[in-house]
């Protein structure tokens, strides 16, 4: 099918809940994606922060393809060697010491909200089941998930939420404080970095107040790291970098660069409110799944992996720092590693489809910030690329606005 044909058919057969891009796919390898008739795009989306070892990657290719042909999907009742490798994998490399597997982010989130609460209900009752999230948050579409973000505008239509859910300002000591003071809280849900908020970083100093503050009152502290894990920032996971440990971990997105997967990370103490019974998922952590989840965990984990993640997001946020330092059209650049934003001052969405015209994929976010999501394996030569077509179009746009 040629592009036409696909977009045709996609608005007949699809419910519209996707402002789609006018492209199609189908066909990547490494940091390029192609369209039907062989058009070359440079990908700084990355699926959403998901294809983080590149399209069409050998070794999960190889990985997955030999997996298929072994055993594909058993269900949890039974154990299999490649959902055990990964956990044991993970655990090694991580504070916590217990994972549940499921398909998803939202899935992670579900689990690791449903984890505080049993934790909190065994050892304290029923009226301490709270939940702090803060203000640009994004946990997920399900009503659990979506109760727990903080974006207003998504909630219209969907009312009654989910209760037990309390926003607070983001970098807010006071106001975590303040809503312990007024009691049942069991567990405070923050990103390191909001990604779909608007890269927006979180303060180190008051993550490591609100992290005491939870200690001392037996409060769960729970990462989502479903955007900003799996090496996104330059360290297998965020905490590492910020230099404070969560009770419970969520991931998923890069963690079987484009497999449906996602896991939820426990101390033991924490983990042990689950028993049998109390939470499950049919697909979670099949062996397809895992399979391909430890090749890209092992790949990350080899030598320098992460040394070039660093050298190229910082280098890559020097070139778009310039850009601020030149243009008055540049306001602000956000983020750390290769999750990266730029807020300008007009919206954003006309920059993402000139980019896209001219051969590379962008996002934009909350109206005016674009956002930077490339594979892991990008180069300092292929963000070159990018930016002198970003400052020719930004500036382009800008004065087309008058500025």
């Amino acid at each position: 099918m040629n592009s036409k044909e696909i977009k045709a058919l996609a608005e007949k057969v699809f419910m519209k809940t996707y402002g789609r891009y006018d492209l199609a796919l189908t066909k990547g390898e490494g940091v390029f994606v192609y369209d039907p008739e062989g058009n070359e795009y440079l990908d700084f989306v990355s699926g959403l922060a998901v294809t983080s070892l590149g399209h069409a990657n050998e070794t999960v290719a190889q990985t997955v393809a030999q997996q298929a042909r072994t055993l594909v999907h058993v269900s949890n009742l039974y154990y299999t060697e490649p959902q055990v490798k990964l956990a044991q994998k993970l655990i090694e490399n991580c504070f916590a010491d217990r994972v549940f597997f499921g398909n998803s982010g939202a899935e992670a989130n579900e689990a690791a909200i449903k984890l505080a609460r049993k934790y909190s209900f065994d050892k304290y009752g029923p009226n301490r089941f709270r939940i702090l999230t803060m203000d640009n948050s994004f946990h997920g579409r399900t009503m659990v998930t979506l109760s727990a973000t903080a974006q207003l505008d998504k909630h219209v239509g969907f009312e009654p939420l989910n209760e037990g859910f309390a926003y607070l300002p983001l970098n807010d000591l006071d106001a975590v404080k303040k809503a312990f003071q007024e009691g049942g809280v069991c567990a405070v849900m923050i990103e390191p970095i909001q990604g779909e908020g608007g890269v927006n970083e979180v303060d180190q100093d008051y993550l490591k107040a609100v992290r005491a503050l939870c200690r001392d009152n037996d409060i769960l502290l729970i990462f989502d790291e479903i955007q900003v894990g799996m090496g996104r920032l330059g360290a297998l996971f965020a905490y590492q970098l910020l230099g404070v440990e969560p009770d419970i971990m969520t991931l998923a997105k890069a963690l079987a660069n484009g497999l449906p997967i996602g896991a939820a990370l426990a101390r033991e103490e924490v983990a042990e409110a689950f028993g049998p019974g109390t939470h499950a998922s049919t697909f979670g952590g099949t062996p397809l799944v895992t399979s391909a989840a430890l090749a890209v965990l092992e790949t990350m984990l080899a030598p320098g992996f992460m040394d070039q993640v660093q050298r190229v997001g910082d280098y890559f946020k020097s070139r778009l720092a310039g850009l601020v330092e030149n243009h008055e059209f540049a306001k602000e650049v956000r983020g750390r590693g290769l999750l990266l934003g730029l807020k300008v001052s007009f919206p954003g969405a006309e920059v993402v489809d000139q980019l896209m015209a001219k051969g590379y994929l962008i996002n934009c976010i909350q109206g005016n910030i674009l956002r930077f999501l490339p594979p892991l394996t990008i180069t300092e030569a292929e963000v070159d690329s990018l930016i002198p077509v970003l400052e020719e179009t930004l500036s382009a746009l800008a004065a087309s606005n008058g500025e």
